[in-house]
C-alpha cells in the first residue's frame, strides 16, 4: 500500500511539473517556424524597446506603459541597469524591475528583459562604479597600441562571477515574483556584445590564447557541419587550407576577421555561462542581440565578434544554450538584413529597429515572409500617443490577425510583401496554377502622391492561402493580381484609366498571344475582421471601383486593412 501511495503522488507531482513547463515560456516547433509559446499559446510580439535611460525611474515606467498600451502593444523591452540593481558591491535593489512587472500587469503586456551587465553597445557603461575603479580585479580589454578601453574583458574569470552573480540573482528574483504570472517571458543576454577600436583584445591574456591552438570543440563542430555552415565561415575556413588544427591564425589565417572569429568565440562562451547560471534560478527564454556590420566597416569600426551572421556557427558552437540571435537594424535593406538572420537554425526576432512611420508594413514583412516571432521599434515611448500612427495602426490590425498567423506559421502559406519607390514589384509563383502579381499601391497612376514628385511611403502587408483559389491579404500600400502562370508570362501591361478603360487611344500595348490557358478571375473580395478564434467578420464587400473592375485586389497607403479574396478560373 505504501509503495502505491509513494507511486501516486510521484505520477501527480510529475503531472504538475509537466503542466508547469508547458505553461512557461518556451520554445515549440511547428513546421518550419519556432513559435514562443506562454501559458500554453504561441505569441507573437508586437513590441517596442524602451529607450536606454527610459526605465531608471519608477515615475518614466508609469508614465510610458498606459502610452504603449493605448498604441496596441502586446509586449516591451526593457533594459535591468547593473549600476542600478547593484550600486554597492554584494547589496541588491530590484524595486526597478517590480515596478516594470507591476506596470506590465496593469497594461496587459508581456515583458522581455535586456541585461545591460557587463557590455551594452560593446562599452562596460552599465557596470557599477565599484566594477569599473578596480581595474585591477576587473581588467579591460586592449588595443594593439596596449591601450586600456572601457569594455570589461570577457577572459577574466572575476568580471564573469561579478556580472553572472548579478544576473543569477536577477533571475531569481524574477522567479520568485513572476514564476506564476508569466509577465517576464524572455531575456536578452547583454546588449550589442563586441570589441571596438580593434577587432580583438590585445592584452596578454588574450595574445597567449590566440596564440595556442583553436578548441577542439570548435575544429569539430566545423568538421561536422560543414554542409549547413555559413558559406562566409566555410569560404573564410577553406580558403586558409581547411586545417582541423593549429593555432587560430594557422587555421583561420592572418587577419582582422580571424581576430573577430577568435573574440566571437570567447564571447560566446563567456555568455553561454551567464545563460547557464541565469537558467539554474529561473529557465526563460534567452537570446543575444548585435549591432550590424553596416556600411562597408570592417571589425571593430563595427563592434566585432557580436553575434553576427556570418558568425553564427561559431555562436552556436560555444553557446549552444542560447535560443536566437537578433539583429538591430538602423540601415538600409531591410529585407535583405532579414534575410541574413532568418536562417535554417535561427529564427527571426527584431529586438530594435529605427523608429519610424514605414515600420508598420515592415512588421507585417516579418511576420509574413519569414515566421518571425516578435517586431520592435526602438525608443518606442517617443512615438506620438495617436491611434492613427502607422504603426499603431499595423498593430491593430496584427492583433486581429494572429490567430491566423499562428496558425499558419511555418507551413508555406504565407508570403510578405514590402515595396518602396525603387523596388516596386515582386511576382510570387505560388505553385505551377497561380501567380501573384503584386506591387506598390503608386504603381497606379490614381493618386496624385504617386507622380508629384513625393517620396513614396512603403507598402507592404502579408498574404496567407486559406485554400486553393482563398487567400487573406492584409497590410497597406499594396496591389495584387492573381494570374495563371501561363498567362503571366510574357504579358505587357496595357495602361488603363481608373475606368478601365484606355488610358489614351491608338495604343495596341498590352495586346499578347494567347496561349489557350484558363484565367483566374476575382469571385467575392471582402474586407473583414477577424474574430479570436480565427473566423472571418464580414465588413464589406469590395467590387467594382474597389477592384478595378475585377482586375486586381488592393489596400491604399492611408490605413490598414484585411481583405478575404476568393478566385475562380475559367477558359
Amino acid at each position: 500500500m505504501k509503495k502505491l501511495v509513494v507511486s501516486f503522488v510521484f505520477c501527480v507531482l510529475s503531472a504538475v511539473m509537466l503542466h508547469a513547463q508547458q505553461l512557461s515560456p518556451h520554445w515549440s516547433r511547428q513546421g518550419n517556424a519556432m513559435q514562443l509559446v506562454v501559458d500554453g499559446r504561441p505569441v507573437i510580439l508586437l513590441a517596442g524597446e524602451l529607450g536606454n535611460s527610459s526605465a531608471s525611474s519608477a515615475e518614466d515606467i508609469g508614465r510610458i506603459f498606459p502610452k504603449l498600451r493605448r498604441m496596441g502593444l502586446n509586449a516591451v523591452l526593457v533594459p535591468v541597469y547593473w549600476d542600478l540593481i547593484e550600486a554597492e558591491e554584494g547589496r541588491f535593489d530590484f524595486t526597478l524591475v517590480d515596478e516594470v512587472i507591476r506596470q506590465a500587469r496593469q497594461n496587459d503586456l508581456k515583458v522581455v528583459l535586456l541585461w545591460f551587465g557587463a557590455w551594452k553597445n560593446s562599452m562596460s557603461c552599465y557596470a557599477p562604479l565599484w566594477f569599473k575603479k578596480d581595474s585591477k580585479k576587473y581588467p579591460r580589454c586592449r588595443t594593439q597600441e596596449g591601450k586600456p578601453l572601457e569594455i570589461a574583458s570577457p577572459f577574466s574569470e572575476d568580471v564573469f562571477q561579478a556580472d553572472s552573480r548579478a544576473f543569477e540573482r536577477l533571475m531569481a528574483h524574477v522567479a520568485e515574483t513572476d514564476g506564476r504570472e508569466h509577465t517576464v517571458i524572455m531575456v536578452q543576454v547583454e546588449n550589442e556584445i563586441g570589441m571596438l577600436e580593434d577587432a580583438r583584445d590585445y592584452s596578454e591574456q588574450a595574445n597567449r590564447l590566440f596564440a595556442a591552438p583553436v578548441p577542439e570543440a570548435l575544429m569539430e563542430y566545423l568538421e561536422d557541419n560543414k554542409k549547413t555552415l555559413h558559406p562566409w565561415m566555410l569560404d573564410k575556413w577553406q580558403k586558409a587550407g581547411g586545417r582541423t588544427e593549429g593555432n587560430w591564425a594557422e587555421v583561420f589565417g592572418a587577419d582582422i576577421y580571424t581576430d573577430e572569429i577568435f573574440m566571437a568565440w570567447h564571447y560566446a562562451t563567456y555568455v553561454e555561462r551567464m545563460v547557464r547560471k541565469g537558467r539554474e534560478a529561473y529557465r526563460l527564454p534567452m537570446y543575444v542581440n548585435a549591432a550590424m556590420n553596416s556600411r562597408n566597416r570592417k571589425p571593430g569600426e563595427y563592434p566585432s565578434a557580436g553575434p553576427l551572421a556570418h558568425l553564427i556557427d561559431v555562436w552556436h558552437c560555444a553557446a549552444p544554450g542560447i535560443d536566437l540571435l537578433a539583429p538591430d537594424l538602423y540601415d538600409a535593406g531591410f529585407k535583405d538584413w532579414t534575410a541574413r538572420y532568418r536562417l535554417h537554425n535561427n529564427p527571426l526576432f527584431i529586438p530594435e529597429i529605427r523608429l519610424e512611420p514605414n515600420d508598420g508594413v515592415r512588421a507585417f514583412y516579418v511576420f509574413g515572409e519569414h515566421d518571425g516571432i516578435g517586431f520592435s521599434p526602438f525608443s518606442i515611448e517617443s512615438a506620438p500617443d495617436s491611434p492613427d500612427y502607422p504603426l499603431a495602426e499595423s498593430y491593430r490590425t496584427l492583433r486581429e490577425l494572429m490567430p491566423l498567423i499562428v496558425k499558419y506559421q511555418g507551413k508555406g502559406a504565407m508570403r510578405g510583401l514590402l515595396f518602396d519607390q525603387r523596388d516596386k514589384e515582386r511576382v510570387v509563383r505560388w505553385d505551377k496554377n497561380t501567380t501573384l502579381v503584386c506591387r506598390h499601391f503608386f504603381t497606379l497612376p490614381w493618386d496624385a502622391r504617386a507622380t508629384d514628385g513625393s517620396l513614396w511611403p512603403e507598402g507592404g502587408g502579408l498574404v496567407i492561402r486559406l485554400a486553393d483559389d482563398e487567400y487573406i491579404v492584409a497590410g497597406s500600400g499594396i496591389v495584387i493580381e492573381f494570374k495563371h502562370p501561363d498567362e503571366w508570362s510574357g504579358q505587357v501591361s496595357q495602361k488603363l484609366g481608373e475606368d478601365g478603360f484606355a488610358a489614351t487611344g491608338g495604343n495596341d500595348a498590352g495586346k499578347t498571344v494567347w496561349k489557350e490557358t484558363e484565367r483566374i478571375g476575382l469571385g467575392p473580395v471582402d474586407e473583414v475582421s477577424v474574430n479570436p478564434d480565427g473566423t472571418l467578420k464580414y465588413i464589406r464587400r469590395l467590387n467594382g471601383d474597389q477592384t478595378h473592375q475585377g482586375r486586381h485586389v488592393r489596400i491604399g497607403v492611408d490605413g490598414f486593412s484585411i481583405l478575404h479574396v476568393r478566385l475562380y478560373r475559367y477558359e
